[in-house]
């Protein structure tokens, strides 16, 4: 069993994403979201927030 990580890239939908594994030959097995921060600078104070995410599917091959 082959394990292979797969990014939604920017401007790709979920279901293109998995689309495009499933012609590869994988199948999800997981999803993980990770957060994106940007550092904001307002009134001479510098806070963190949330910016966006990186969405990722953790995919294994199923070989005879």
């Amino acid at each position: 069993m082959k394990k292979k990580r797969f990014a939604v890239a920017e401007g790709e939908t979920i279901a293109a994403c998995l689309e495009r594994m499933k012609q590869e030959g994988y199948r999800p097995i997981r999803r993980i979201e990770k957060p994106i921060f940007r550092e904001v600078e307002t009134n001479g104070e510098t806070t963190v927030e949330p910016y966006g995410r990186i969405i990722e599917f953790e995919a294994v091959r199923d070989e005879p």
